[in-house]
């Protein structure tokens, strides 16, 4: 292929104009970094498609989106068995990466609590994505401490994946949570995940200069983020770290530029920011900001922390422990 050629194909993907034909060794390139612990490289956007993703509601839409976001460099795709009924998301994933899995990172998760029934609703979910293996499942959306008692049962979903883990079935095990840090904390002190998929976004922490652990401590009344107390568990344990809700369910669009949104997450010890893009234009978007992606100083990451998180952490905190991302 020419350079002419080859620069042709990286602008009009940029601009959306790319057909849904380009494969992925012509894609344009976005920035990549290792996921902890698993050694893999992942573009520093990945693709969610959870609640966002399934605003696209004809089939053909959806599948389009996601093959452009493979168009535009985006190797690391997210769904979840609970996603959309009867495993949609999935199922939409499976059909827009049909003929596409090299080079991709596919992560999944296991929302089922009950033991007995995981391998069942994992067998559902490989049937949906049209694979016989995925590189990543999370137990997924970590709530209560009664939640993780259930999940570390003997038997439980933890166990279930860890075996799924042993058979091949999946290249590295995970854990997520959106609603509570402490809880969250404790899980990733307690066992040795290859990642963790956590909320990381400006709205939810208030850093503080001159202060230990490059400024990341608890920010009372509410007892931290996820920022403040899980973060630095998953650095210390060199998880693969997910961010996800950087832009707080879009709650926080307009209160910052969204480029600083963005690279506030991606400025954290993260491999990868999980962005949910329910229209093309953001896809466009993302993936060119991904691209110029530079970190931000470190004294504008706590004006932008701050400032947002005075006017949205408590709402955003209330919001995301009652959400349901499916």
């Amino acid at each position: 292929m020419s350079l002419s050629r080859r620069k042709f194909i990286e602008n009009t993907a940029l601009t959306g104009l790319a057909a849904a034909s380009v494969k992925a060794d012509t894609a344009p390139k976005l920035p990549t970094r290792v996921l902890g612990k698993t050694g893999v490289r992942v573009s520093i956007l990945g693709m969610g498609t959870g609640s966002r993703f399934l605003q696209y509601k004809e089939e053909d839409r959806a599948i389009e989106a996601v093959q452009k976001g493979l168009d535009l460099g985006i190797t690391y795709i997210d769904t979840a068995d609970s996603y959309g009924r009867n495993h949609l998301s999935e199922e939409r994933v499976g059909k827009a990466i049909k003929g596409r899995r090299d080079g991709l990172f596919l992560a999944t998760k296991l929302s089922n609590r009950n033991g007995a029934e995981a391998f069942k609703v994992i067998e559902e979910s490989l049937k949906a994505l049209q694979v016989d293996r995925v590189d990543l499942i999370h137990v997924h959306e970590l709530t209560t401490e009664d939640d993780l008692a259930a999940i570390e049962a003997k038997g439980g979903a933890l166990d279930q994946v860890m075996k799924l883990r042993d058979q091949k079935i999946t290249r590295f095990v995970g854990i997520s949570s959106h609603s509570d840090p402490a809880v969250f904390k404790t899980a990733l002190e307690r066992h040795d995940f290859d990642c963790a998929q956590m909320t990381l976004n400006a709205g939810m922490v208030g850093m503080k200069s001159g202060v230990r652990g490059k400024g990341l401590i608890p920010d009372p009344p509410s007892g931290g983020s996820f920022e403040t107390l899980a973060l630095p568990v998953a650095v210390r344990k060199n998880m693969g770290i997910l961010a996800i809700k950087v832009y707080g369910q879009e709650h926080l669009i307009g209160q910052a530029p969204t480029d600083k949104l963005l690279y506030y997450a991606l400025s954290l010890p993260v491999a990868c920011a999980i962005v949910g893009m329910p229209k093309f234009e953001h896809i466009d978007e993302n993936a060119l900001l991904a691209k110029s992606f530079k970190p931000l100083p470190r004294q504008e990451m706590e004006r932008l922390s701050r400032d947002l998180s005075e006017k949205n952490k408590t709402a955003l905190e209330l919001f995301f422990r009652n959400h349901v991302d499916a």
